[in-house]
């Protein structure tokens, strides 16, 4: 117990700042995501209401449909946008200054959410959803690079998978204020959705007092001092000479002061490899059926004899376990590393969603397959919240230098959304055609990912950047000799 009080009292910054990181980054994007969902029906009569108040005749459904699609893809238009601004204006001014910045978006969206119902305009709405989406693409790529330069290797782990926390908690925040006994009702929907407001401006007023990145600051400012003074907020003050070393001797094998840009990125050699595994872990965590149990997981508790007035509940439930399988997944991470609670919750997914098709398909043969479907169900999501979503952001933020992980988030960013939109179009039409069969596809997904990662993942676990070079060199270079010809991960840099 005293070691465990230590470790809070010692990292008490490094904890405080990653709550402060959180509320206003990636919980914006999960918040966002689930929001919706309660308050859809109420509108998408607002929506009629309004075209009778102009037009004295109401909205035939097929505008009504291309409406609210509007208002739904403007959050993934917004946040690719979002994505792809992030990486430079991140590199140029900074991750705190740019998050403070970006607090400012969701405050504007909530002031166009919470009037909207008053100015008898669904345009607020489609506009807000718009700017959500730019405030969650810049939160979900600048709270990672943020989060994956403030803790040493210790709380490495831990911090990075913090991230996907954040995402989950902030779904099942969504979920929870959406319930009817709280705002999910026709008169409170407006200040359901202007929520994200709240989250923004908490940030905007506790940011203030947190460091920027220490490596930032010296390996892009060569601020030494506020480096030195920064590691001390969040890590303690004691000897943290090692640690500026191993910035230090980063530093000597980068090519030039600046970040690398996407094409820079694409074209270096040296990260090929890097990027493979990028693809393979975004694409898993986009593409591996989460969104497709959570839209059965209706029918799977209504088939299993629930009442419809407890499946909200039951599906609650659901995010429930999402979130604290995702917390337990960062208190263990640094104990038992990367790739193997990665491959552990990838293979378990994969037979779940197996055996998810089977139990849906032979429910209505034996009387017992629904309560099956519904013990799977939860699994999965268990599988999810300790394997990809735990784990994904801290091995993509970890297998890249300072210098390329800007470019590496936008990357990320870009398949994110493009997933988002890609599911959000095609999913019901598979759902339609293939109905529970459509497991299959993600099964076939997530284990062609895996069987990648199995092979060419390495551990990452408690090794610093140089190390882990090392590790993708094998494959990056095949020849001794281009290996040789990459800058010595020991000259240490002279202009400290």
């Amino acid at each position: 117990m005293s070691f465990w009080l230590k470790e809070l009292v010692q990292y008490r910054g490094l904890l405080m700042l990653i709550f402060v990181l959180g509320i206003g980054g990636t919980f914006q994007y999960g918040f966002q995501i689930s929001l919706m969902n309660s308050p859809s029906q109420f509108v998408k009569r607002f929506i009629n209401d309004t075209w009778i108040q102009r037009y004295y005749l109401p909205i035939t459904d097929n505008s009504l449909r291309l409406l609210w699609s509007f208002i739904v893809s403007s959050f993934c238009i917004g946040g690719l946008l979002g994505s792809l601004g992030s990486g430079y204006l991140s590199s140029k001014y900074g991750k705190k200054r740019c998050q403070l910045c970006s607090d400012l978006i969701p405050i504007a969206a909530a002031l166009l959410m919470g009037l909207s119902a008053t100015a008898q305009s669904f345009e607020m709405i489609l506009i807000a959803r718009f700017l959500y989406g730019i405030n969650a693409g810049f939160g979900l790529n600048i709270h990672s690079q943020y989060a994956g330069e403030i803790a040493d290797k210790k709380m490495r782990g831990f911090t990075n998978t913090t991230i996907g926390i954040f995402v989950t908690i902030g779904k099942l925040t969504g979920q929870i204020l959406g319930l009817r006994e709280i705002l999910g009702t026709e008169s409170q929907w407006p200040l359901l959705l202007a929520f994200s407001g709240i989250w923004a401006l908490a940030q905007l007023v506790t940011l203030p007092f947190f460091p920027e990145t220490p490596q930032y600051l010296l390996m892009e400012k060569e601020d030494k001092e506020g480096c030195i003074k920064a590691l001390k907020q969040l890590w303690g003050d004691r000897d943290h000479q090692k640690e500026i070393d191993e910035m230090i001797q980063e530093q000597a094998t980068r090519r030039s002061g600046q970040s690398l840009t996407i094409m820079q990125l694409l074209r270096d050699p040296s990260l090929r490899w890097q990027l493979y595994i990028l693809v393979a872990l975004t694409t898993a965590l986009q593409l591996c059926g989460i969104n497709a149990v959570y839209f059965y997981a209706a029918e799977v508790f209504r088939a299993a004899g629930f009442p419809d007035k407890q499946i909200p509940y039951l599906t609650l439930g659901v995010g429930v376990c999402e979130s604290t399988s995702a917390i337990m997944c960062g208190l263990v991470i640094d104990h038992f590393g990367r790739r193997l609670i990665l491959l552990v919750g990838y293979s378990s997914m994969i037979l779940s969603l197996g055996l998810l098709t089977l139990t849906i398909s032979l429910q209505d043969t034996f009387s017992w397959m629904p309560y099956c479907s519904v013990i799977i169900l939860f699994i999965y999501t268990i599988s999810f919240g300790t394997g990809a979503s735990g784990t994904t952001m801290t091995i993509i933020l970890e297998i890249f230098p300072q210098e390329a992980r800007a470019a590496a988030m936008v990357i990320v960013g870009v398949i994110n959304w493009m997933g988002l939109t890609i599911i959000g179009f095609i999913f019901p039409f598979v759902v339609a055609t293939m109905e529970q069969f459509c497991f299959l596809v993600f099964l076939i997904i997530t284990a062609i990912c895996g069987a990648f990662l199995y092979f060419y993942l390495p551990e990452t676990k408690g090794k610093y950047w140089l190390q882990i070079r090392e590790d993708f060199n094998k494959y990056n270079f095949r020849s001794q000799d281009c290996i040789e010809d990459q800058p010595s991960a020991y000259v240490i840099s002279t202009k400290f």
